[in-house]
């Protein structure tokens, strides 16, 4: 699609820039052997933190920050702006409710009848007497939400994280659960209800979900974003730390991240 072909071009973009500025430049024996020596530290401590990509990483990441700083931060304190509390939620809850069908299918596949049974009564409810979700009643009803996604599900098969990444525009990842990303965009059953109305009504609710939940989401995160940025010395660091220790929640898992737990009440 057009428009997410130019949003992922614009997020490499910077890339050979920043990779250009690591460039080798001549150097004495003294430094180079001292840049050996640091550089097999590196590699070892990337190994450690399970990051071999550790340079690539981090250069997507300063692309992604920089976005961030330009362009989806200030779209995202303009909507926190313009948009009351009640209306922003109404958009939050819509957009939630519209991924249970996600949830649905890999609780099932997981073996999780009973939360899939859950899932499927929250769908309902919200949809009908929530107004098409723009009101949480299942909640209310003792519907709880059930957490479920593919790469959720890739864990619960016994496929293990694989190395961390960075993904463009999404952020922090690891090789199982980009595969999950991607799987789960597939299988959302919304573009391919609209594209009964024809492709442009289909692209057209693509780039508006996506932009939209991004818009969101990012408002969601403004303050403990910047709480976060604010208290690291390595945010790069601690970012990965704390989508680790989030992950390993989500999954169940002990944490075998030795850096203190964040508040993850706020899921954003």
């Amino acid at each position: 699609m057009p428009f997410l072909r130019l949003v992922f071009a614009i997020a490499f973009l910077g890339l050979p820039l920043y990779l250009s500025a690591c460039a080798d430049v001549p150097q004495s024996p003294e430094a180079q052997a001292q840049n050996a020596r640091q550089s097999d530290s590196y590699e070892a401590a990337a190994l450690d933190d399970n990051d071999p990509f550790e340079p690539v990483n981090r250069a997507i990441f300063e692309v992604n920050d920089v976005m961030d700083w330009l362009l989806i931060k200030p779209l995202a304190e303009v909507y926190r702006f313009l948009l009351p509390d009640f209306v922003r939620d109404r958009v939050a809850n819509i957009l939630a409710n519209m991924g249970e069908p996600v949830v649905f299918a890999n609780n099932l596949l997981q073996g999780e009848v009973s939360s899939a049974g859950v899932t499927l009564s929250r769908l309902v409810v919200n949809s009908t007497v929530g107004v098409g979700g723009m009101f949480e009643v299942a909640n209310d009803w003792g519907l709880e939400k059930q957490a479920g996604d593919f790469g959720q599900t890739l864990s619960v098969w016994g496929v293990g994280s694989g190395p961390y990444l960075v993904l463009p525009l999404f952020g922090p990842s690891n090789v199982r659960d980009a595969i999950g990303l991607g799987v789960d965009t597939v299988a959302s059953p919304w573009p391919y209800i609209i594209a009964l109305d024809g492709s442009e009504a289909r692209d057209t609710y693509l780039i508006t979900s996506f932009a939209v939940s991004g818009l969101s989401r990012r408002e969601q995160a403004l303050d403990s974003y910047d709480a976060l940025r604010a208290g690291s010395l390595d945010f790069y660091a601690e970012m990965r730390s704390v989508y680790r220790q989030y992950r390993n929640k989500q999954l169940g898992l002990k944490p075998v991240d030795t850096t203190p737990m964040f508040n993850f009440e706020d899921e954003d």
